[in-house]
């Protein structure tokens, strides 16, 4: 590896997705709304379940974590995955969506999260979050240790 090459394992901090998006392929701006409402509706219950979002939109060079939280010692990694139409449909295809490729990454992004903030002798977790809208109302549905390490 040259002086000028990247270090492949050293986690880097891009800007919140908001301003990533844009020119991602097949990110309509009605999904990223939908998304940004999810990700805030499911950052809001955890804080009313006592949890402290330590961040939102964590970027490092293998993608994204969506929420990363913290309760009694114990950090958080949650997976936001957003679908219209009835909730039980919904819910059921967004958590569908978060495939073994995709439980993959994230658990190697939770690593990164905690090798790059000193973390790594903390207990963690890495949680699904479906959130399903329908006519203006949404659901929300946690699922805790949905992806084992």
């Amino acid at each position: 590896m040259s002086p000028d090459s990247p270090d492949p394992d050293r986690a880097v901090c891009f800007p919140p997705r908001a301003n990533l998006t844009q020119h991602e392929p097949g990110m309509t701006t009605r999904r990223q709304s939908l998304g940004r409402r999810a990700e805030a509706l499911v950052a809001d219950r955890l804080r009313h379940e006592g949890y402290t979002i330590l961040a939102r939109n964590w970027r490092n060079l293998l993608g994204e974590l969506d929420i990363v939280a913290e309760r009694d010692g114990e950090i958080v990694f949650v997976e936001v995955r957003a679908r219209s139409g009835p909730p039980e449909t919904a819910r059921a295809l967004a958590l569908e969506s978060v495939n073994t490729r995709k439980q993959a990454r994230l658990l190697g992004l939770a690593e990164a999260y905690l090798e790059a903030h000193n973390l790594r002798a903390v207990p963690w977790r890495v949680d699904v979050a479906a959130v399903a809208f329908e006519r203006g109302e949404a659901s929300v549905e946690i699922i805790r240790h949905a992806v084992a390490w």
